[in-house]
């Protein structure tokens, strides 16, 4: 082999990655404090930048459409910025300050009906199991305390998890470290997203100083890539996740079954985790319906399934389409996978990501198959 320049600097590269691998295996406990500590000190900035991107999908859309003129061109990205912080804001509040309170109410008007809905069920076994005296003083046996239970219930929620909500909240507004993360993390979002044409020019000449052609190029294709992917999938969620709502909302209402408007903001909410959401939705409100009416109950089983049907086979391509470009197979792996990670957070975030790598991976797979062809039709 020639020992001439470009294969000197592939052996020095060699050689120095080597190294780099051998040393970060020795000392890889380190490196795992290292970037601990890298990821708490950067951790204000990083939440920063995803609140960037889920205000710039709104907004941008918000920024195109807003009716101002040229003349006033500089206070439409301020304006659609302020208009798009309200909106995720809006949905929050909807969220956290309507829907919660609302289902706890509910069931906390239910510590009347579960006694007697199962009392009801009792007196039905009595009936159906007359004729066998064994089996009739074991039912008649059975005593429930529904006011401990409900007890113990009211008192978790409001020495356990109620008083891990209120310790959580407690802490974020009064320790001033936390203030201040969030309050860093929100500003820089506001510069990421009123700066955001500098900042992309910025890191590409960055790039491009330091970097030889090729890999730029490559590194600025996967970033496109990745941001539109994962901007269609944020898109099309929520949009689903409304129309989905917004259905069950209208024909629940309309076959005047209980709790319509309860059970179509939390399916609504449930919807944007894919596969498995749309069913913690389907439990709460079977149980709901429940114990008011069993009939209820059955009817809102079944509307569901047949709602799902149409969103999934009609809606749903629609809405989301192709945008993600991941098979069904790869999408249940990458909620299985992600949610088992990092929960809901993972389920959101595995979709997208492995769409982009599967994205890429077909992309190569068809290019060193293009290239064995051209190969052997040279030959």
């Amino acid at each position: 082999m020639e020992l001439n320049r470009d294969t000197i600097r592939k052996i020095q590269g060699l050689v120095l990655f080597t190294v780099v691998v051998v040393v970060a295996g020795v000392n890889y406990r380190r490196l795992l404090v290292l970037l601990g500590r890298l990821l708490h000190i950067g951790g204000p900035f990083i939440i920063g930048g995803v609140i960037a991107f889920i205000l710039n999908v709104p907004m941008r859309r918000i920024e195109a459409h807003l009716p101002v003129s040229e003349k006033h061109r500089k206070i439409r990205r301020p304006i659609s910025l302020c208009l798009s912080i309200l909106l995720v804001a809006g949905i929050l509040f909807l969220v956290f300050f309507v829907v919660a309170p609302e289902l706890f109410r509910t069931l906390w008007s239910l510590q009347s009906s579960i006694p007697l809905f199962f009392a009801g069920i009792q007196r039905g076994a009595e009936q159906l199991f007359a004729s066998y005296p064994e089996i009739l003083d074991y039912i008649s046996g059975i005593s429930i305390d529904w006011e401990q239970i409900l007890t113990n219930l009211v008192t978790f929620l409001r020495s356990g998890a109620g008083t891990m909500l209120n310790t959580t909240f407690s802490a974020a507004v009064s320790i001033a470290s936390g203030v201040t993360n969030f309050s860093i993390s929100f500003i820089f979002s506001i510069y990421i997203l009123m700066q955001k044409e500098t900042l992309k020019r910025q890191v590409e000449m960055l790039l491009r100083a330091f970097l030889p052609e090729k890999p730029v190029e490559r590194i600025l294709y996967i970033a496109r890539l990745s941001e539109k992917i994962f901007s269609s999938f944020l898109t099309g969620q929520c949009l689903e996740a409304v129309i989905l709502g917004t259905m069950f909302f209208v024909t629940l209402s309309v076959m005047k079954l209980p709790y319509a408007l309860l059970i179509g903001v939390l399916i609504a909410f449930t919807a944007l985790i894919p596969i498995f959401g749309a069913f913690i939705g389907l439990g709460v409100g079977a149980f709901l319906m429940l114990m008011v009416s069993p009939t209820s109950a059955l009817i809102f089983v079944i509307t569901f399934f047949v709602l799902q049907q149409i969103e999934g086979n009609l809606i749903y391509p629609h809405v989301v389409g192709n945008s993600v470009g991941l098979p069904s197979i790869w999408v249940l792996a990458a909620v299985t996978i992600g949610g088992s990670l990092m929960g809901v957070v993972g389920m959101l975030i595995f979709i997208p990501l492995c769409s982009v790598l599967y994205a890429l991976l077909r992309e190569a797979v068809h290019k060193r198959l293009d290239d064995q062809a051209k190969n052997k039709k040279s030959a």
